[in-house]
């Protein structure tokens, strides 16, 4: 079995999207080079909306780069960038990764909200957009 990660985030303003893309920078080079992960895609939906979904050998594969270099260094950060922040995991048999919307629905049924320091409405209500087309 494959473990499959999803996350959504979206920037509170347009003043921390240059932090947050220099942080992405660097946390894509680390997920390249991250023992156990096998495969991932990036998407910015918009100026202020990403996406990430990877796939994992297992939950410690991820854990262990979710939990170590850049990504370990941004994570605090996101609580204070943003005002939606959302993740999903689950296994599947293959290490193919799902398409957007499946891992949005599976974010919505199986997955949860992330703690920001500023939600908004949607965060609040635990609303999580889905991906456009």
């Amino acid at each position: 079995m494959v473990f499959i990660s999803v996350t959504r985030l979206r920037l509170r303003s347009a003043r921390f999207l240059f932090p947050f893309l220099w942080a992405v920078l660097f946390i894509r080079r680390q997920l390249m080079r991250a023992s156990g992960n096998l495969g991932f895609q990036l998407r910015n939906e918009s100026q202020m909306t990403f996406w990430t979904l990877s796939a994992w050998v297992d939950e410690a594969a991820m854990k262990a780069f979710m939990l170590s270099g850049p990504h370990r260094k941004s994570m605090p950060k996101l609580m204070e960038w943003c005002d939606e922040a959302s993740v999903g995991h689950w296994l599947q048999e293959t290490g193919d990764l799902p398409e957007w919307k499946e891992a949005h629905r599976r974010m919505v049924e199986e997955g949860r909200m992330s703690k920001v320091r500023h939600p908004s409405a949607a965060q609040m209500a635990k609303q999580i957009a889905g991906p456009r087309d």
